[in-house]
């Protein structure tokens, strides 16, 4: 086993010599809770996470414990067991030519009528089959919110230069799905998403310029919650990247993150640095920083991944870069901590991109397109007939 960190070995010490009532939570009885927002405080954290390491101290114990983890988010996101994988009946047009890459609309239904919305960015002038990165979006609002994001538009740009096929798209309730009528607060809105990011990977793997086995996933806030979810349920995700989002002690402040059952029953507790760790052992980037929920990730929630990765003796795979001094957000720091860990990992060609003397990934040729030009629909091409109506609840 490779050499813990300081920091891990005392909590494991800890651990052994006074052992906790690790079945405390688990009666019967006990209705599930919602673990919201800061549902605990950051000392409560630790002795979370105390209570979740005693119960297993190898591989075959942890593989035992992140299969429960695993059934229980499906079960809580009412998705156990999985929908039936309907007609996508995509629809991808309006190709825009830019320096390095496209751009097209792309929308395909998740669920018979039920529309997913974005962007579907392309390498140009690049040898296939490519990568297939996915990059969900955080809680920013307005008209350029969510994918529309200028921030959002220049990783997936950066990407696609670099020789990735990128599929950036909208949450329930943004962008395109709130310009057609639908509101985030939708009750499905946890299952929706979850689902529509499991879509969405069938997605890239249904075009014939994408390798199925190089696939990845990143986003910020509420899309890092989407990043390490879909990676928690799917193994076809090889690579994750979760930005500003993977706390002990926070648990996502939307109902689109917890507002359901996955975190704590009367069978299992767990949190988001548990349910980021079942990425292992492929490889897992965090990205954090001082002005959030994250501030602790060098201390608390990565030396913890990283005891779990080195069961599989593939502690290196895990990552992270940290901001001391920076806000919430995938601003372009964080963006140029994420660039070097999918070109490694999804063996993207950064030449041209990066700037080898100084180790920047230039952005400077990414176009930012208008609201208007991101529309997946319009009056020429307007929604299919058979769309769901805004707010209807979804059959799975």
């Amino acid at each position: 086993m490779k050499t813990l960190s300081p920091a891990i070995t005392g909590l494991i010490l800890v651990l052994a010599a006074s052992p906790p009532n690790a079945r405390a939570w688990e009666s019967k009885d006990e209705k599930p809770t919602l673990c919201v927002g800061n549902y605990q405080t950051e000392a409560e954290a630790v002795l979370q996470l105390k209570r979740m390491a005693a119960t297993y101290s190898n591989l075959e114990e942890w593989k035992a414990r992140a299969a429960k983890i695993r059934r229980q988010i499906l079960v809580g996101a009412k998705l156990d067991p999985l929908p039936e994988r309907t007609p996508l009946n995509s629809i991808v047009r309006n190709k825009r030519s830019y320096k390095g890459y496209t751009v097209e609309a792309a929308a395909f239904e998740a669920r018979p009528g039920y529309l997913v919305y974005g962007n579907l960015y392309r390498p140009l002038d690049r040898k296939g089959p490519h990568a297939g990165i996915l990059c969900p979006h955080g809680h920013a609002r307005g008209r350029d919110g969510g994918r529309l994001r200028s921030e959002q538009q220049h990783r997936c740009a950066t990407l696609a230069r670099m020789g990735a096929v990128v599929f950036s798209y909208d949450m329930v309730g943004f962008g395109d799905s709130e310009h057609f009528g639908w509101n985030h607060t939708h009750p499905q809105a946890l299952t929706l998403q979850t689902w529509s990011s499991i879509r969405a990977i069938d997605f890239l793997q249904s075009l014939p310029d994408v390798d199925d086995d190089r696939i990845g996933v990143t986003g910020c806030s509420g899309g890092g919650t989407q990043t390490f979810l879909l990676t928690a349920v799917d193994d076809r995700v090889k690579v994750a990247v979760p930005v500003v989002m993977v706390s002990a002690h926070f648990f996502g402040g939307c109902h689109c993150e917890s507002g359901m059952p996955i975190h704590k029953t009367a069978l299992l507790e767990t949190n988001n640095v548990e349910i980021a760790a079942l990425c292992a052992p492929r490889p897992l980037k965090l990205i954090s920083v001082g002005g959030d929920w994250t501030k602790n990730t060098p201390k608390v929630e990565y030396p913890y991944i990283r005891n779990i990765f080195s069961y599989y003796d593939k502690a290196s795979q895990v990552e992270y870069s940290h901001f001391p001094d920076e806000g919430h957000g995938y601003q372009l720091s964080k963006r140029q901590a994420m660039y070097p860990f999918m070109v490694k990992h999804l063996k993207l060609d950064s030449e041209g991109v990066l700037d080898t003397k100084t180790g920047v990934y230039d952005e400077t040729g990414n176009v930012i397109e208008e609201v208007d030009l991101m529309r997946t629909f319009d009056n020429d091409n307007p929604l299919p007939k058979h769309a769901l109506k805004p707010g209807s609840l979804i059959q799975f």
